[in-house]
């Protein structure tokens, strides 16, 4: 049996400024519907996607902001990046890891989880998949990182 992931809830403190941010980052809107004056439900999709993110009023009691490590996969970084940047996002350099990556995201960085890794500068070399990134935020500070994987691993 399939088990496909669907949506993931953002916590965010203005509804508004949420939609407008996610809309001109490309995401597609799916829905905007209020139920009434204490519950607002909004969803959009990244380009590409299957699975959506929905926000909203009264959607969920997770401090605003508090999403992290959410990863939108891309077959190029440097244009995925690009993209972003002429939608007028703010886009972390390209990095890549010294070693082995395993990541933590707070305050809409990356952070390091392995004592005395390297963040290196630039796509990994020979554009390894799996191996490059570049990290932004919304304006609640829910961290998203860009991976490039141009090849899955079997089975994926």
């Amino acid at each position: 049996m399939d088990l496909k992931l669907e949506a993931v809830v953002l916590p965010v403190s203005d509804v508004n400024r949420a939609k407008a941010f996610y809309e001109k980052a490309g995401f597609r809107l799916d829905l905007d519907k209020a139920a009434n004056e204490d519950w607002r439900g909004v969803q959009l999709t990244p380009p590409g996607s299957e699975c959506s993110i929905i926000f909203g009023k009264g959607v969920t009691s997770a401090t605003p902001g508090s999403a992290q490590c959410l990863y939108l996969v891309v077959s190029d970084i440097e244009q995925a990046r690009a993209g972003l940047i002429d939608r007028g996002i703010e886009v972390s350099e390209i990095f890549h890891d010294a070693d082995f990556f395993y990541h933590g995201h707070e305050d809409g960085e990356i952070t390091h989880r392995l004592q005395g890794q390297q963040r290196l500068a630039g796509p990994r070399p020979e554009r390894a998949s799996y191996g490059s990134f570049a990290t932004f935020s919304d304006p609640d500070g829910n961290g998203w990182v860009l991976q490039e994987i141009t090849q899955r691993l079997p089975g994926r």
